[in-house]
């Protein structure tokens, strides 16, 4: 990685399938991200990890994998170009989070949730460096921003919400 090279953390859901729309959005991220000069970084299995990680791939992109050995899986998929191997979870997440200059957040579950939750808490609480683009991808996640925004008002201001993949590569343009 040289210095001017940004890493973009990606979360999303590890059940997303070929013929998903948030795989297809995933797969279109990743090679989005790889064109414009940026590393992608994501928790290395399947689902949108994988689909991010073979549209990189697919366009000579760097992927770093950060997995997990408490969830006992084999390795990284196989777009993996670097694994950063933790022993649990929340190893696993403050990697993933340290990792990032900016994190796009796909649809997703419990385990997404935990990764939006964290950065989005540090920076809503101003934490240093912590002045890193959140990008939601999609509707999925709106509900919940509305619902925080009703006890936390500024809250909300820490999260940029954009429509597809094109928006998302424009928001980190435009933030580097």
């Amino acid at each position: 990685m040289t210095q001017q090279q940004k890493v973009i953390t990606i979360f999303g859901t590890s059940k997303a399938v070929d013929d998903d729309p948030v795989y297809q959005q995933a797969l279109r991220i990743g090679t989005a991200l790889a064109q414009n000069g940026y590393i992608v970084a994501n928790g290395g299995y399947g689902g949108t990890m994988l689909a991010a990680a073979k549209g990189a791939h697919l366009v000579g992109g760097e992927v770093i994998g950060v997995t997990c050995l408490a969830f006992g899986r084999s390795g990284a998929n196989e777009y993996v170009t670097r694994q950063i191997q933790t022993e649990t979870l929340p190893e696993r997440l403050n990697t993933l989070v340290e990792l990032g200059n900016a994190y796009i957040v796909l649809a997703g579950g419990t385990g997404t949730l935990l990764e939006l939750a964290e950065v989005w808490e540090l920076k809503n609480k101003g934490f240093p460096g912590t002045d890193k683009p959140i990008i939601i991808v999609g509707p999925f996640w709106q509900p919940l921003i509305e619902l925080m925004a009703s006890a936390d008002p500024g809250c909300a201001g820490c999260i940029r919400a954009v429509e597809g993949p094109d928006e998302a590569i424009e928001t980190l343009k435009m933030h580097f």
